[in-house]
């Protein structure tokens, strides 16, 4: 599943679709989780018009990167670009990742 993610059929249709609830269910700006047990952090942007998300995820306690582009395509589908990685760790990893509990704004 390399390259994209698309309705041309690179990736089964229920994939896609799990995959992009997970993105989606996502906040905006950056969260702490967890990815196979080990501490990430992630950040997500997506553009004022939706059709573009950008999501950056690092490992904290170790070298393990996760980056990404995902394009909403004027048919349906969408187009996933990764960085430097597969499509499918991106797939598994949008899939894997467990935000941790929003933490409260503290107040001086």
């Amino acid at each position: 599943m390399h390259g994209t993610v698309n309705a041309g059929g690179n990736a089964p249709p229920l994939i896609q679709a799990t995959f992009e609830d997970a993105l989606a269910k996502l906040p905006d700006g950056y969260v702490d989780g967890h990815f196979g047990n080990r501490p990430w952090g992630v950040t997500v942007k997506r553009s004022e018009d939706g059709k573009r998300t950008w999501r950056y995820g690092e490992e904290l306690s170790g070298t393990d990167i996760v980056s990404f582009n995902l394009y909403r395509l004027a048919g349906p589908g969408s187009m996933l670009k990764p960085c430097e990685i597969s499509s499918a760790k991106v797939i598994e990893f949008v899939l894997g990742f467990e935000p941790g509990p929003a933490k409260a704004a503290s107040r001086s």
